[in-house]
């Protein structure tokens, strides 16, 4: 496949969700480093990103609360694999790559994903990404303000995960929707946004190794895709 091709994989993905639209939760799996134990989650996926002068590369980009366990999973060990079931065209895709998350640039935090873009494999979305001079916060900030004003909300609330303090009558406290303030806004929902913002990350996932199987077909299909040294894609196809 040249180097320049949307890989097969992507092209499946798109066009399911061309027709499913609402079929956006996978399935992200992590290592704990300290005992290790996998550990997996539900997340949305919110697009994919892919370089200007490469788009053989897509991103998987969902997003996060950079407060939450998968966090300090992922800077021990990025290796992560996506599990996305699409029940309308029965088709699966496990998608294995590098994870980062992205939060504030002023979070001590930021430092390992900045880390994780100078070690960056040539050729790959994150390094071709970054040699095209993208701008990870302004993503971060456009997708934070793409959220629904109950989503937003939700990034102020508690570490999750925590004990909860006070029980359902303290949670009955937390704000339930969260509008971008104007310049005259109160000062309590400036804090709000603020807060928010500052909790919302990027979570991106740098593809190495798919495989997809399509089960809506007969006779069942299954093939490999793993992504080569110079940004491209090979194939193969495998027993479903």
């Amino acid at each position: 496949m040249a180097a320049s091709a949307v890989p097969r994989w992507k092209t499946a993905i798109t066009n399911a969700l061309a027709d499913h639209e609402k079929a956006i939760v996978v399935q992200i799996a992590s290592i704990d480093p300290t005992t290790p134990v996998p550990h997996v989650r539900s997340l949305i996926f919110r697009e994919f990103i892919s370089p200007r002068s490469k788009p053989s590369l897509p991103l998987f980009l969902t997003t996060t609360d950079i407060r939450t366990p998968k966090i300090s999973q992922i800077i021990s060990n990025p290796h992560v694999e996506v599990a996305w079931w699409i029940e309308g065209t029965r088709e699966q895709f496990r998608i294995s790559g590098i994870a980062s998350a992205i939060p504030a640039p002023t979070n001590s935090l930021y430092k390992h994903f900045l880390h994780n873009v100078e070690l960056a494999v040539p050729n790959s979305a994150v390094a071709t990404l970054k040699d095209e001079h993208f701008d990870w916060e302004a993503k971060r900030k456009e997708s934070f303000k793409n959220m629904s004003a109950h989503m937003k909300a939700s990034w102020c609330r508690p570490t999750p995960g925590s004990p909860l303090e006070g029980g359902e009558e303290e949670a009955k406290k937390w704000p339930i929707r969260l509008e971008e303030p104007s310049e005259d806004g109160d000062e309590e929902t400036k804090r709000n946004w603020d807060t928010a913002l500052g909790n919302f990350a990027l979570l991106i996932v740098d593809p190495t190794d798919v495989d997809y199987v399509e089960l809506g077909v007969i006779p069942n299909r299954r093939t490999r895709f793993w992504r080569t040294s110079d940004g491209s894609w090979d194939s193969e196809a495998t027993v479903p």
